[in-house]
């Protein structure tokens, strides 16, 4: 599964050409329903071609133009692996394609800048959260969402304790088998050892917590999302001393992960999550009602996107699934707005968040009814 970071998106908010394709299509993890999924993607290919020979562009343009993306038609190893959401960026420059744990609905846009608000919900204070499920048996990497949760595989993550310290010193190295290979292919190590009360197992599961801390800092270094920790109650206090990463909430889910599925994972997260993501939430609210009339506040599409270009948004609530398309004009500080996107349209909701996200302001993505007034956005300012 691709893992979509925080760098990754700021360096698809810097393009800009004169065609970037932007491709959003629901799919599944399992069969027979993935057999669906090439043929909506070819569907959506074809409309994308529609839109760029709209743009100027001639039909062997475009042909090269969409060649990347059309390969994955093919790709059988491709389709039998996804998770709930793909994500697919095409322009002069970039071609890059992300398995995520979002379901989208189907959309194509073509304008000179990437539509990104579908991701946006990842980076939302209320979007995407991981799962570490950790024994002495087994590591596992989970990236979740309020709906959903995909299992990932970092490269350099040890898959066991033996795994982690089978190049210790022979005399002092811990016994190990391996299991028969659960579903996926992996196979996972059985630890012999002495007892955790002893100072030289702590030790081990000490170096064990590092490794795996080290192979999760080039995944997570620039993410803001939570980190949820499943575990027996001992390794959590070893596992917390080895722990770089600022975001590992304090509560955890106790108990051997072995035996819980990632549904079961989600649920536990999720119960953890949930109510701090909604005082959040609430509290953004209230400071909006709170501000209300002040001038801190404003639901103005075009003021809204001045103030989060300049940093002034400190928090921004904006409709999910719902997109307001036209032009944005920096110089005069004015929006155009259309019922219906035009040549070289952009989704002002969209601009809205990602200068927001990008200036260090916090969004919501959230249910329409959910934002003050009726509106589709509404801005909190820090001055």
């Amino acid at each position: 599964m691709s893992i979509l970071r925080r760098n990754d998106l700021n360096s698809l908010l810097q393009e800009r050409a004169d065609s970037c394709v932007s491709i959003y299509l629901p799919t599944h993890p399992a069969m027979p329903e993935t057999q669906q999924d090439p043929i909506r993607f070819k569907n959506l290919l074809t409309e994308a071609e529609n839109s760029l020979a709209t743009a100027g562009l001639r039909a062997n343009e475009v042909k090269d133009f969409l060649e990347p993306a059309t390969r994955l038609l093919a790709d059988h190893e491709f389709w039998a692996h996804q998770s709930n959401g793909l994500a697919v960026f095409l322009s002069p420059n970039i071609f890059r394609f992300y398995t995520l744990p979002v379901t989208f609905p189907e959309l194509v846009v073509v304008t000179n800048r990437f539509h990104l608000k579908q991701l946006l919900r990842l980076f939302a204070r209320d979007g995407s959260f991981y799962v570490l499920a950790l024994s002495q048996n087994q590591v596992r990497l989970f990236q979740g969402s309020q709906q959903t949760i995909s299992e990932l595989f970092p490269q350099g993550i040890p898959q066991s304790l033996a795994e982690a310290l089978k190049y210790d010193d022979p005399e002092r190295q811990l016994q190990f088998h391996t299991r028969a290979a659960r579903a996926g292919g992996r196979r996972d190590a059985v630890f012999h050892g002495h007892g955790v009360g002893t100072d030289d197992s702590k030790d081990r599961i000490l170096r064990y917590s590092r490794e795996i801390d080290a192979a999760l800092h080039p995944l997570l270094k620039d993410e803001k999302a939570s980190l949820v920790l499943a575990c027996v109650d001992y390794l959590l206090p070893i596992y917390r001393e080895a722990n770089n990463y600022p975001h590992l909430v304090e509560e955890a889910i106790s108990g051997n992960p072995e035996s819980l599925n990632s549904t079961e994972l989600h649920a536990q997260a999720w119960k953890i999550l949930q109510p701090r993501f909604q005082k959040s939430l609430d509290e953004t609210i209230a400071k909006y009602r709170q501000r209300a009339g002040t001038g801190l506040t404003s639901v103005d599409v075009s003021r809204v996107i001045s103030a989060a270009a300049n940093g002034r948004v400190e928090s921004l609530l904006v409709a999910a699934g719902v997109n307001r398309w036209g032009k944005f004009d920096p110089a005069n500080n004015a929006c155009e707005l259309h019922d219906e996107a035009e040549p070289g349209d952009e989704d002002l909701l969209d601009r809205a968040a990602v200068e927001t996200l990008v200036n260090g302001g916090t969004v919501f993505a959230v249910e329409p009814e959910l934002v003050p007034e009726g509106a589709h956005l509404a801005a909190v300012f820090r001055y």
